[in-house]
């Protein structure tokens, strides 16, 4: 356990960024599961732009490795492109 006053504030603060990031990361698998889940193509593109948008994010801030980010968007991309 922390014993001094910064590194309790440090706890206090990562205990919070933790949460956020959990959150975050649970709403980026679900936007990506939609996309894979769309009946038509039509469905797959919408779903696939909101999930470009958070996965470029997730990447920019690090949230996951953005080479990850790149290999899913890819990967939807296909998925789409097969759906058509």
């Amino acid at each position: 356990m922390p014993t001094t006053k910064s590194a309790k504030k440090r706890m206090r603060q990562g205990a919070g960024r933790r949460l956020q990031n959990r959150d975050q990361r649970s709403t980026l698998r679900t936007v990506v599961k939609q996309v894979r889940a769309a009946g038509t193509g039509a469905e797959a593109q919408e779903a696939y732009k909101a999930a470009e948008q958070l996965l470029d994010r997730a990447a920019r801030k690090r949230l996951v490795h953005p080479n990850k980010a790149a290999r899913t968007k890819a990967r939807l991309r296909k998925l789409i492109q097969s759906k058509s």
